[in-house]
């Protein structure tokens, strides 16, 4: 009996609970979360979480190398992740004279920062739904080799529209079974510089280097001086975050 009441208790409180967690696409934000994320305390809008024509919280948010994230913290390009993330290009800058990895380094100014020989950081820049303009052109009447082909040569305009002649990176993604497409566009800075790292005794204290986010490194370039105009704004969404 006991165990019979136990069931159907476990039975109520399976069908009246629900998960709320989860991930969604940043343009959905408004339309799908926006409402929820709020009551629950969030104090920033979606529009600046992301946004196509004013500074937003993803312009401080970089993919690091092309696997860790980053974020962004100045208007000169400094840029802080987890010592694991360039724990590689450390090494690589690292001599048995000057054992950055072991000892630490920090530049006291620019000219004292040290360039890997490759390492790049992305930035997100937008990302749109494409879903009708390709599936619009199958049907199915077709193979399957017949729709990857019309897919894939529609996906390669879809790239080559949005590159502005290789200045961006565009990524075209199925989703959904293939039920939707997406495309991501990216912008790639590869001269970036270690400015300071922590000796390995700090960086990797406890025996887990990925529980420290204390690797400093400097993006430059003149392209990315527009971008960095943003961080004003940006800190400021930033206060409005975490006060």
């Amino acid at each position: 009996m006991k165990k019979l009441l136990l069931l159907c208790v476990l039975t109520l409180v399976s069908t009246f609970s629900f998960a709320d967690e989860g991930m969604w696409f940043l343009m959905h934000l408004k339309r799908l979360n926006e409402a929820d994320m709020q009551k629950k305390g969030l104090q920033l809008t979606a529009e600046e979480i992301y946004s196509i024509n004013n500074s937003s919280l993803k312009d401080a948010i970089v993919q690091f190398n092309g696997g860790c994230t980053a974020e962004i913290v100045s208007g000169t390009g400094l840029v802080f992740t987890n010592h694991h993330c360039g724990y590689g290009a450390i090494a690589e800058l690292s001599t048995p004279e000057n054992d950055h990895l072991t000892n630490g380094f920090w530049a006291k100014n620019y000219a004292e920062e040290l360039k890997p020989k490759s390492l790049f950081v992305r930035f997100f820049v937008r990302m749109d739904d494409v879903s009708k303009r390709i599936l619009g052109l199958v049907n199915d009447k077709m193979s399957e080799k017949e729709r990857e082909k019309v897919i894939n040569q529609e996906i390669a305009k879809i790239q080559q529209e949005n590159s502005e002649n290789g200045k961006y990176v565009v990524s075209v993604r199925p989703f959904y079974n293939g039920n939707e497409y997406y495309y991501f566009v990216y912008q790639d800075f590869t001269d970036v510089r270690l400015v300071g790292t922590p000796p390995n005794s700090i960086g990797k204290f406890g025996g887990d280097t990925d529980n420290w986010e204390c690797h400093a490194i400097r993006v430059t370039s003149r392209s990315l001086e527009s971008m960095l105009t943003k961080m004003v704004t940006l800190q400021s969404i930033l206060r409005t975050m975490f006060r």
